[in-house]
């Protein structure tokens, strides 16, 4: 027998996938996607609705087939999924427990009666003890004997108490069917848990939870998510899927951002270069060519078809989208100071007719004219109730409110719900923008691109858009018609991260007031000046949505059991691994260098021999510049190997 001895530092991968690709007719959404995942991973899955995100995950699963593609799950490796669709997830069963647990303690139960009753005959029950002994043991390694409790936890921290104990659960909503599911199945401890879109359904207090339970969680966590506070929370890696492609970064949101940035400005300056090196080429090739050199000209052409390869592959590796990430709004300016009260809530309170007691208690605050204000809380505190009231879309439906808001005259206003109606829906969205505003065609193009409306997506139908799509062309017109105070009810739902920050920067610039309630705290911390925070019934103005978590978690602390993690040695591998990375880092930093100068040098020579073949070019030049052009050829050819890595 050959000893095997546990390799320290040595991290194993779970989960391989390699050179995946699908198609959907002639579109192709994943194309060659390669990646590992590591027992200890936590991985924030992001890229636009659509990308084939959920497509992915499948595959991994095995409700998919790819057209080409290996999926290994190494060893034993268990994974569990969690699809966004309910209606995918099975909650037929009168129990939450597993079928397998179920069906070892019919086992266990039926072998302890067979025990008893041999033994009151007087039979030896030796055997029957053993396998008993062994079913226990499995009974208790799959977490049989604290599973209720452990699920009755899970429950609880994603805001769903005493729901175990029903007998049917068909009849939840998608919402509480999304948390049963996934407090189910993180309780079952698989070795890799695949989540799409988890957070989707839950307030702030359940994300919470839902984090930090994820974060020291036993195995590896893979997420699709556009939740960038929860990815800053959770993640250890970002993999980005671009164009059927995927680019992997270190870290959470905050770190992505930081990278990718500094990726695209150098990657844009490379592609600059060889732009320009490029048109440079092509005139000196004309140059040879007219001058009957043919040598020189051939020399010419191949280093021409190196640029023009290096060219193409530097732009594909450029983000798809990149060029779309800035958004610059351009304010309408507004007559009045700033500051101005333009809305004021006097003792406001809301008591459903079936109800004894208030939704929430009575609330006062006040609005100013470009003042941004989010609210702030969990499921069923009130928070959409109330922006019906201030901005009177309550209707009949809400007779059992009390108190006064005053809005001045002259204010218009502006109302986004979470799901957004057009009156005709055979509009495209150039048509809907232009109906709603007095708009020119050149004006109307720019603003849906920058809505992410671009090239024939601005013709798009109302009814074939997305609900992302449908949020973002309503808000677009919403804002061209630039009302005084704008109300917006969950406006980031169903938006991808582009989308949001579109959004985002779109809410920055706008010079009216804004009164949004919101759970995407990414979002608020972005741009709320001010936080209409519930708790208890009570709501409470903070200057930020950190101030007022910090006040919820003081006077209701939350006890989170988690897993310890497993991984040995982390940190220590970590810093040994960073330390390397810094020294090969400034070798490649320091050679590069001196690329630049040896190139740089070359380049100044060359131009001076091309300056000769006009007239007093020698053969010793033409030698000397065939000589330079190889030396460069080679040189590029580092310099661009060594930015590679």
């Amino acid at each position: 027998m050959i000893a095997v001895s546990k390799l320290k530092g040595i991290i194993m991968p779970i989960l391989t996938l390699s050179n995946i690709t699908m198609n959907y007719g002639p579109r192709r959404i994943l194309d060659g996607v390669s990646f590992r995942v590591n027992k200890g991973d936590r991985i924030a899955f992001i890229g636009d609705n659509g990308a084939g995100k959920s497509t992915l995950f499948k595959i991994i699963k095995g409700v998919l087939k790819a057209d080409d593609g290996e999926v290994i799950l190494h060893g034993n490796t268990i994974a569990g999924y969690l699809s966004q669709n309910m209606d995918e997830q099975d909650l037929s069963s009168a129990s939450l427990k597993p079928s397998n647990l179920i069906d070892l303690e019919i086992k266990i139960d039926t072998l302890s009666s067979k025990i008893t009753r041999d033994s009151d005959m007087g039979l030896d029950t030796t055997e029957i003890i053993n396998e008993l002994s062994k079913v226990q043991s499995q009974y208790e390694a799959l977490g049989g004997y604290d599973y209720e409790y452990r699920l009755k936890d899970a429950l609880a921290g994603l805001g769903l108490k005493d729901i175990h104990e029903r007998e049917d659960f068909t009849g939840l909503s998608g919402g509480e069917k999304m948390r049963v599911c996934l407090a189910r199945l993180i309780v079952d401890r698989p070795d890799i848990l695949l989540l799409d879109e988890p957070t989707n359904h839950l307030d702030m207090e359940a994300v919470e939870w839902l984090e930090n339970y994820l974060s020291s969680y036993g195995g590896a966590v893979f997420v699709i998510t556009h939740d960038r506070h929860f990815i800053d929370q959770v993640a250890t890696k970002v993999i980005e899927l671009d164009g059927g492609h995927i680019t992997e970064y270190r870290g959470g949101y905050t770190d992505y951002k930081e990278q990718k940035e500094r990726f695209i400005k150098s990657q844009s300056l490379v592609t600059k270069a060889l732009e320009e090196e490029l048109a440079h080429q092509l005139d000196v090739k004309q140059t040879m060519l007219s001058h009957r050199n043919i040598s020189g000209y051939h020399q010419r052409e191949k280093m021409v078809a190196k640029l023009e390869e290096k060219l193409s592959e530097a732009r594909s590796r450029l983000p798809a989208g990149y060029a779309k990430m800035s958004f610059t709004a351009q304010p309408l300016e507004r007559t009045g100071r700033s500051d101005r009260i333009i809305l004021e809530a006097k003792e406001l309170s809301m008591k459903f007719e079936d109800s004894e007691t208030n939704l929430f208690d009575p609330l006062s605050f006040e609005v100013t004219a470009d003042e941004k204000l989010f609210l702030a809380g969990p499921n069923g505190c009130g928070k959409t109730t109330l922006l019906k009231l201030i901005s009177g879309h309550a209707g009949d439906k809400l007779k059992g409110s009390s108190g006064t808001v005053l809005i001045g005259s002259a204010q218009s206003m502006g109302y986004m719900e979470q799901f957004v109606p057009f009156d005709d829906e055979e509009l495209s969205c150039f048509d809907e923008l232009v109906s709603r505003s007095d708009i020119g065609t050149t004006e109307a193009r720019s603003l849906l691109a920058r809505f992410g409306f671009k090239g024939d997506d601005a013709f798009k139908k109302i009814s074939m858009l997305s609900g992302g799509e449908r949020s973002r062309l309503y808000l677009c017109c919403l804002l061209r018609e630039n009302p005084d105070v704008l109300f917006l009810d969950e406006p980031t739902n169903h938006l991808d991260i582009n989308s949001r920050e579109i959004l985002e920067d779109a809410i920055k610039e706008y010079s009216g007031a804004v009164i949004c309630v919101s759970h995407d705290r990414f979002f608020i911390d972005k741009c709320a000046d001010k936080v209409l925070g519930f708790k208890d019934k009570k709501a409470e103005l903070y200057d930020s949505y950190y101030f007022y978590r910090k006040a919820v978690a003081t006077e209701t602390p939350v006890v989170v059991a988690v897993e310890e993690p497993k991984q040995e040695n982390e940190n220590t591998v970590r810093n040994v691994n960073r330390a390397k990375e810094r020294k090969e880092s400034a070798k490649r930093r320091q050679r590069i260098s001196d690329i630049e100068k040896e190139t740089s040098k070359l380049e100044a020579e060359q131009k001076e021999l091309e300056a000769k073949f006009g007239g007093s070019c020698s053969s010793e030049d033409l030698k000397r510049y065939e000589e330079n052009a190889n030396k460069l050829s080679a040189l590029y050819d580092e310099y661009f190997e060594l930015n590679d890595e």
